[in-house]
């Protein structure tokens, strides 16, 4: 009631402005929840990748040193078929996996679940390079020549080509339903496209360089638009080209800084990775600012985590793969062995030891507030052991503590309310309210704020808040990379690092999306999917892409459950698929064979 006297007829749109694209969002937030964000998918990730893990008896294990080789061209014949060559392939693969996850992805993992977040990153990673390897192999098997002399590959191919002898007899039915499968898949591609690959990776880009160097967003996007066209216009061999020389220089840039950090903290290390490993099966308790996290919230966020920093099992490496030369399918599953390991298991983990040795991930910072992640409690909580178990139960959700309703008073940015903020899963302090000018100054608040729920509307009042609560994604990697001999001179690496690992990343999926197109529509739609891909990268760089977001977690859902679908349904021809090879590769290298028997017999 107190709260409908304050609006009155003529302030109703403070509540009614909230709605449109915020609405829009958790609705599209309720989908997610449902599939990519639930339960059920983590499980089916990760079983598919256990499945095969035994299946096929620890293949990631077994042909690691293999894979290398094939990566070196030593295997390579001179009428291999393909438009790449296996390390191209492999660059342009992981220019697409290694990106903001590996800077942020991290970061917001240990942020959720503590520590222990990071282990469960680890183990993902290696049961997703069997994944990955069985992915690539069948969609590589059953790539196709295009009409412009280009291969085209994917999940989408085998779906169709293949044959599924679990149909049984209706032969007919069984390529009806996997034909909608792959349209489904190529469908969800061209979406995933621009919600992972293009739209929200020029926003991280433009915000970091508007942050760090004070540059117009709207400048940014227009110089990387126009770099983004001349690549992606040449096709995939100048993109093959630019990744195989992008790619390993941000990788080196990265790991110098992120070593800077690990050196000059070394003495954190040790009980760092103790941290890590010591909680795996218990949870984190609250440290710091770090209001503690259970086994399941930790479990949940590492598999999440490190499912989508290298996407195996999503069906967006394989197509890039496709592109590779070879003259049988399996020595390129080999090389897709190596992606989740260089992508998770050796630049995540040293993302993570970083954030972990240098102390940034349970201390408080001074930052400007997400009002998404602001909630308001009913009740004030002390700093207490007590008090953060209650908050971090709730925030767990494994219940309720009670939220806020009302009118937030505020007088000179003060709140004057009984109550506690939680900002960034962490209690928040020393907090001012501001009121944005028009000429972009602030100015201390007085008057009233709505709260629902424990949420803010303020309408169309511009209201900034400030204060000191943990950080999480690049803010918080950003943060540790200070805490190196480089000084605050680090922040500029995270800086670079998310240019090139993003953009690098758009790079790759304009090809993925490229790829899907010509599927659906033949080589007559590449021209116009690569035009409409490099202006909506250009004005995604200033315009607000939080729906998209949301909208690419449900995109690559609807790829990776089609995609499980079909290798599993396939388990069977892989693993013939796989025993030809070897006894094929036996034939051809046969010196290769005599010292394996030596190698045994030692």
């Amino acid at each position: 009631m107190q709260l409908l006297e304050y609006l009155g007829t003529n302030n109703q749109h403070l509540l009614l402005n909230a709605f449109s694209m915020e609405t829009l969002n958790e609705i599209l937030g309720t989908i997610d929840g449902y599939i990519g964000g639930s339960n059920w998918f983590v499980f089916a990730l990760l079983g598919t990748g256990l499945f095969f893990t035994l299946f096929l008896k620890f293949p990631q294990l077994r042909y690691f040193k293999h894979a290398l080789k094939i990566v070196s061209g030593k295997y390579d014949k001179a009428d291999d078929e393909g438009d790449t060559s296996h390390f191209q392939a492999l660059a342009t693969a992981l220019s697409g996996t290694v990106g903001t996850g590996n800077i942020a992805g991290v970061a917001y993992a240990i942020y959720l679940g503590g520590p222990a977040a990071l282990f469960w990153m680890i183990f993902t990673a290696f049961l997703g390079m069997t994944t990955k390897f069985v992915e690539v192999t069948l969609s590589h098997k059953y790539r196709e020549k295009t009409d412009d002399g280009t291969m085209a590959g994917g999940p989408m191919y085998y779906m169709k080509n293949a044959e599924f002898k679990i149909f049984g007899k209706n032969k007919a039915m069984g390529k009806k339903i996997m034909a909608g499968m792959a349209a489904v898949f190529a469908f969800a591609t061209v979406l995933s496209s621009f919600g992972t690959g293009s739209l929200p990776q020029i926003k991280s880009i433009a915000d970091s360089v508007h942050a760090t160097f004070g540059i117009e967003h709207m400048h940014t996007g227009a110089v990387l638009a126009v770099l983004l066209g001349f690549v992606i216009i040449g096709g995939i061999q100048r993109i093959a080209k630019i990744t195989e020389k992008l790619v390993p220089g941000m990788a080196l840039i990265y790991l110098i800084g992120a070593l800077s950090v690990i050196f000059y903290n070394i003495d954190n290390v040790i009980p760092s990775l103790v941290d890590v490993f010591a909680h795996v099966f218990t949870g984190t308790a609250a440290v710091g600012g770090f209001l503690g996290a259970g086994f399941a919230y930790a479990f949940n966020r590492g598999v999440n985590r490190g499912l989508f920093s290298n996407e195996a099992g999503q069906g967006s490496a394989p197509i890039a793969h496709a592109s590779a030369k070879a003259h049988e399918p399996v020595s390129e599953g080999m090389v897709a062995i190596l992606e989740p390991f260089i992508d998770t298991i050796v630049i995540c983990t040293i993302t993570g030891l970083t954030i972990l040795s240098s102390g940034v991930w349970n201390e408080k910072f001074e930052n400007t507030f997400q009002f998404s992640e602001v909630s308001i409690m009913a009740q004030q909580y002390e700093d207490s052991q007590e008090d953060r178990l209650k908050l971090g139960d709730h925030l767990s959700e494994k219940h309720e503590e009670p939220m806020f309703s009302g009118l937030l008073n505020v007088q000179d940015g003060n709140i004057t309310n009984t109550l506690t903020i939680l900002h960034a899963r962490s209690i928040a302090e020393d907090i001012t309210v501001y009121l944005e000018q028009e000429d972009g100054s602030q100015v201390p608040y007085t008057g009233k704020v709505i709260v629902e729920d424990g949420t803010l509307k303020p309408g169309e009042q511009a209201i900034v808040m400030q204060g000191k609560s943990l950080l999480h994604s690049s803010p918080l990697t950003a943060e540790a990379f200070k805490r190196s001999f480089f000084g605050d001179y680090g922040q500029y690496i995270i800086s670079i690092g998310l240019l090139l690992f993003a953009f690098s990343t758009a790079i790759s999926w304009s090809y993925y999306g490229d790829r899907a197109i010509t599927y659906l529509f033949g080589a007559k739609g590449i021209l116009p999917f690569r035009i409409v891909y490099v202006v909506a990268f250009f004005f995604a760089s200033f315009a607000d892409t939080t729906v998209i977001w949301t909208l690419s977690g449900i995109t690559i859902a609807l790829m990776t459950i089609p995609n499980l679908i079909g290798i599993l349904l396939l388990h069977k021809e892989m693993k013939e698929t796989v025993d030809n090879y070897w006894s094929d590769f036996e034939q051809e290298w046969p010196e290769e064979k005599k010292r394996k028997l030596s190698k045994e017999k030692a």
